[in-house]
């Protein structure tokens, strides 16, 4: 992209060249060379096509998680968090190892202890990862000893991979520090549910979330 000075104002395609206004300057740069056919069909664009499919599917994935999170990736104050999030979404389907090239998922990513522990690692902003303190088994949170446990905001979340949507119910469990507490079953055991975690002072103050 250069700028240019005329005497005549130009705007719209000469030969190769595009020339059009931007912020009160005059401007102009060569056509793409993209070609929507030739991305649709020709063989040499097959790895981009790939490429593109996959990406697309890692950040619709990592909309509607982000979706159910909302007030707590506000507490995060990330700016930068959808962007982090979605490389994370990236690392968790290259894990996919039955699917081919194109096709790869984020579902089958998680699958794997690797993807669960990409997924449980991710970090919120400054506030403390919950990490490998806490653990989720048969409707029931176990918290490190080390934790503190006033209070426990525990969100079920269930994924929807087919229509890219997100079902997801909370709890605030009084936990009065103990280190194990039961909490309700909310969906079916075919769904495919991830569980996040807020641990909270009694003001409310988060001191430690993320995926458990």
């Amino acid at each position: 992209m250069a700028t240019y000075e005329s005497l005549i104002k130009i705007k719209g395609a000469v030969g190769d060249l595009v020339f059009y206004n931007l912020n009160g300057k005059n401007v102009v740069r060569k056509k793409s060379g993209f070609n929507k056919t030739a991305f649709k069909k020709s063989p040499s664009y097959e790895k981009v096509r790939q490429n593109s499919s996959e990406f697309g599917h890692c950040s619709k994935v990592g909309k509607i998680i982000r979706a159910s999170l909302t007030d707590y990736i506000k507490e995060a104050g990330d700016p930068l968090l959808y962007q982090k999030f979605a490389k994370r979404m990236t690392e968790i389907k290259d894990l996919d190892a039955v699917s081919e090239r194109g096709k790869r998922t984020v579902k089958e990513g998680l699958k794997t202890e690797e993807g669960k522990a990409l997924l449980r690692g991710f970090p919120l902003g400054n506030t403390k990862n919950l990490s490998s303190k806490a653990e989720i088994r048969d409707q029931t949170l176990f918290l490190d000893e080390s934790l503190p446990s006033y209070r426990a905001d525990i969100i079920t979340i269930r994924l929807d991979f087919e229509h890219y949507t997100a079902e997801y119910a909370e709890e605030h469990m009084i936990l009065e520090n103990k280190k194990k507490i039961s909490f309700k079953k909310q969906f079916a055991e075919d769904d495919f549910l991830i569980y996040f975690v807020a641990l909270k002072k009694e003001s409310h103050t988060i001191t430690h979330m993320g995926f458990v």
